[in-house]
């Protein structure tokens, strides 16, 4: 009997999917919208199949559950899995790829288009009558940026880089690409420190890692042009967030927005949430979210499941 448990369905599944692909690929499939670290080995005793998204699976977990033999991540990252503990108890890890290249890249440019028509500032001003008591037919208190002949940086160009970079040009923009620390130098990747005084937009892309944690800190938010804007999709960690604080309060940034931030949900605080923060846009690791992107994730599931169950897995994650 193939037996799975889903242990956090609803950080994927608000009630809006199709989850038949996921319930076909098991003998039995069971559901929980959410759990606890003290509820997971409970849950996935005699399981054969651990599904989760951002629930903890650790060296413990893998030890008091023997029977478990595959753990599918209704994500790309990992890194709530024990790669190497899953590996010395048998456990191979797959996880889903690709699938949210479409929401994230429009979110990006949701983002920067934004940042660049001034959205918000028009949108407040509406609210507040300002448009209404205007002596004329239009309001322009707030400079508006074209993104047509602009230069746009990108860090990380991989398939989301790519698509980002597509839709910027198709707005007429031009791309530049950035060299990530602990890659191969390569000759269409610049320096960061030389890229970044030639960008009137930076996007992010890139991984979170030791090399990469606070890559764009204090010194690198300096040498961006004056009125530079920032979109960050990829990790809250990328970004030393009090120093992007202090820079959009000394107006040295044109604007910045992120989707992500260091800790999700942010319940501690953040210099981000700061109510005096200006030209800050700030939307809730959303971008992944389209129905159609997380779609994709249960049709992945339900093929790395098939595809493990013939004795052929696809999309292992090594520990």
């Amino acid at each position: 009997m193939n037996r799975a448990v889903f242990l956090d369905h609803a950080s994927l599944d608000p009630g809006d999917l199709d989850l038949s692909p996921l319930r076909e690929a098991f003998d039995s499939l069971e559901l929980h919208p959410a759990s606890e670290p003290e509820q997971v080995a409970g849950r996935l005793a005699g399981a054969q199949v651990a599904i989760a998204n951002k629930v903890r699976l650790d060296a413990p977990v893998f030890a008091a559950c023997p029977e478990l033999r595959l753990v599918l991540v209704a994500a790309t990252g990992t890194n709530n899995v024990d790669l190497a503990a899953a590996a010395a108890h048998g456990v191979t890890v797959c996880n889903c790829q690709g699938y949210g290249t479409p929401s994230v890249a429009q979110h990006t440019l949701m983002l920067l288009l934004a940042l660049a028509t001034r959205l918000e500032d028009y949108r407040q001003a509406v609210r507040e009558g300002r448009w209404q008591r205007a002596p004329q037919f239009c309001l322009l208190d707030f400079p508006i940026v074209e993104l047509d002949g602009k230069v746009l940086g990108l860090l990380g160009h991989g398939e989301l880089g790519g698509a980002v970079a597509r839709l910027a040009e198709a707005f007429g923009m031009r791309v530049l690409l950035g060299q990530l620390p602990g890659r191969p130098p390569r000759p269409d990747r610049l320096p960061l420190d030389e890229l970044l005084p030639q960008v009137d937009a930076l996007t992010l892309h890139c991984p979170l890692t030791e090399q990469t944690r606070h890559l764009i800190d204090a010194r690198r938010l300096a040498l961006m042009k004056p009125g530079a804007l920032l979109v960050n999709t990829a990790r809250g960690g990328l970004v030393d967030e009090q120093a992007l604080a202090d820079a959009l309060r000394a107006g040295h940034l044109g604007g910045a927005a992120t989707d992500v931030l260091s800790q999700e949900p942010p319940k501690d605080g953040n210099p981000l949430l700061a109510a005096d923060v200006p030209r800050l846009i700030v939307t809730p690791h959303s971008a992944w979210g389209s129905r159609e992107a997380r779609q994709r994730i249960v049709v992945q599931l339900a093929e790395n499941a098939a595809a493990f169950l013939a004795g052929a897995p696809r999309r292992v994650v090594g520990g």
